[in-house]
């Protein structure tokens, strides 16, 4: 997978993201809580493989004395998911895939369960 890198351009890749989002359950979207859902070029330093990246404070984590913070951020990298994919049909479900991990941190959800929902 991923010979050459696909290319696509940041508007339209911010588009797919849309489009996953717009997948996602309302019930679940109106759950979620004081976060941003943000495109970037390139994943952290030292992490090229890294596609998406939660930070923040997961609901299941958050206490009576949760307020006045900055919103969490979940990040999706475009570069590092255009290097891994063959065509536009492999972006658009692995921008699926890493949208809905990425949200499923925000609830709590840790990457070992992620594997065995088969959404790692």
């Amino acid at each position: 997978m991923g010979a050459v890198p696909v290319e696509m351009s940041r508007e339209r890749f911010e588009e797919l993201v849309a489009e996953a989002l717009d997948e996602v359950p309302e019930e679940l979207l109106g759950l979620m809580s004081n976060v941003v859902i943000l495109v970037e070029d390139d994943s952290p330093e030292g992490e090229p493989e890294l596609l998406g990246l939660y930070e923040g404070h997961a609901l299941t984590t958050r206490g009576w004395d949760y307020a006045g913070v900055l919103p969490d951020r979940i990040l999706i990298y475009r570069n590092p998911i255009l290097r891994i994919c063959d065509n536009d049909d492999d972006v658009v479900d692995e921008i699926a895939i890493t949208v809905v991990h990425e949200i499923a941190h925000h609830f709590g959800i840790d990457d070992d369960r992620l594997h065995e929902l088969g959404w790692a």
